[in-house]
């Protein structure tokens, strides 16, 4: 089998729906990555207990025929937005401790969607837009290149892309 991390979301759809992968495996090829990359700074938040819990919760939806076409696909949210059980930080040490206890209508939608939340992205401080990357908690690597930055305020999400963690 391919790197589950390098596949389309078409791609993951037809392995999940044919159950040739589950829910639970592709997060952990996911979360498996996201650890090998930590360097890059791309995530502010992780939980694994949390992604594989509803990993799981996809697994059952598949397996009993509820689920909709994007049951089971990972995703990650920049932490601009509030989430239940992650941080919503807005990359800022202010905020350091704060977990909301709603999610964003955002998020609700994509959690209702089925997705399987990977975790929380970094982003400048407050998403202010600065061409650093630079939050609170520190610059966000571009994966090709260690001396550059993505910049912007969606930096962690774009460096995610770019090195297949989201």
């Amino acid at each position: 089998m391919t790197d589950l991390t390098h596949s389309t979301v078409a791609e993951l759809k037809k392995l999940l729906t044919a159950k040739e992968v589950s829910a639970k495996e592709v997060a952990q090829a996911y979360l498996d990555k996201i650890e090998k990359t930590s360097s890059l700074n791309a995530f502010l938040d992780v939980r694994p207990e949390v992604t594989l819990k509803e990993a799981e919760e996809a697994d059952k939806k598949i397996r009993s025929g509820e689920a909709s076409p994007l049951t089971g696909i990972p995703i990650a949210h920049k932490d601009i937005f509030v989430t239940l059980k992650w941080a919503s930080t807005a990359a800022s040490k202010m905020l350091e401790n704060y977990m909301s206890p709603f999610d964003a209508t955002v998020v609700e939608r994509l959690q209702n969607a089925g997705f399987v939340c990977l975790g929380k992205t970094n982003c400048d401080e407050f998403a202010m837009g600065s061409t650093t990357a630079n939050s609170a908690y520190g610059k966000t690597y571009n994966p090709w290149d260690a001396n550059a930055v993505p910049g912007g305020s969606s930096g962690g999400s774009a460096s995610c892309v770019a090195a297949r963690i989201a």
